[in-house]
């Protein structure tokens, strides 16, 4: 889906990154999410802001937009000061572009650097696709073929990534509306390859899941048992709409409205197969309503979270 962020422009910032020595023991990186509780949090958005500012809202944690806040100061960074104080945070990406055959633009990495040694969230994480190509950024999120090839590629990203903020990232599965021919391995074999080389975690978005396997006829179940569990350490939940293409139907992640029944109950089943709580977040980025609506959202995620997992 679309997700609005300030990417900055590429020009003179896509030169290789100098590597650092990864310290971090990939097979067995130290999980992040030492301050993000396993309980119902919601995404931050601009629209909320003053409800911030003149109050604290009842939620369990905050997420934000890392691109949002690349910019040095302003009203986004006040209001991040006040949340940081009152709430743990988690760090959200979408420009990284992991999955473009672009180098990792060095500007971005090091803001993002300096926005962790700045407000030192519990999580960070990014997005498995590519968003550029040649310098041009796309912004959209957009899937790539599951090959040996791509694997090698995103590992060693990831790697570079890591070495450079001395930490480790979680990597969320996108919303995907077609198969490439040149696909070798599901995407839970790719995801849990990826956290076998690199160490990172996974970032496990339940209505992308929904959506994909509705629009490619993916086994819902066959995915969540084979699944890494024990690497994943968030969950989000949004809504999606329905529209139609060459007559037929098609699901389209928009995080334009409420979680569907179907997501909730998917939500649940992945809950009861991964055994535990895990730190889920209600994401809205169009149409956002009042943050009442996201909050009764949130309390519905917590509700299920405790009835599972008392």
């Amino acid at each position: 889906m679309l997700k609005k962020a300030h990417f900055l422009s590429s020009s003179g910032n896509n030169e290789d990154i100098p590597m650092i020595q990864n310290t971090m023991e990939k097979p067995n990186a130290k999980p992040s999410n030492e301050v993000i509780p396993a309980a119902a949090g919601i995404g931050l958005r601009s629209s909320h802001y003053r409800d911030f500012q003149t109050g604290k809202p009842e939620t369990a944690w905050i997420e934000a937009h890392s691109e949002n806040l690349f910019a040095a100061g302003g009203l986004a960074h006040r209001v991040m000061g006040q949340i940081r104080s009152d709430y743990p945070l988690s760090l959200h990406g979408v420009g990284l572009s992991l999955g473009s055959a672009d180098p990792l633009n060095t500007e971005h990495l090091r803001q993002l650097q300096r926005l962790i040694t700045r407000y030192e969230p519990g999580l960070v994480s990014e997005h498995l696709c590519w968003v550029s190509s040649e310098g041009r950024y796309l912004h959209d999120l957009l899937p790539m073929p599951y090959t040996d090839g791509m694997l090698q590629h995103i590992s060693d990203r990831i790697d570079q990534v890591q070495s450079v903020l001395q930490r480790q990232i979680l990597i969320e599965n996108v919303s995907a509306y077609l198969h490439f021919t040149d696909d070798q391995i599901p995407e839970w074999a790719f995801l849990n390859e990826l956290v076998r080389r690199t160490g990172c975690g996974l970032l496990l978005d339940i209505n992308n899941l929904y959506v994909s396997s509705r629009n490619l006829g993916i086994d819902r179940d066959e995915y969540l048992v084979n699944l890494n569990s024990d690497a994943v350490q968030e969950m989000h939940l949004a809504g999606f709409t329905v529209e139609t293409a060459l007559g037929q139907e098609v699901l389209i992640d928009t995080h334009s409205q409420a979680v569907w029944p179907e997501v909730w109950s998917l939500y649940s089943r992945a809950l009861q197969i991964l055994g535990r709580r895990v730190p889920t977040l209600i994401e809205w980025d169009t149409n956002i309503p009042p943050l009442s609506m996201l909050l009764d959202e949130a309390q519905k995620a917590q509700h299920i979270l405790e009835m599972i997992h008392e």
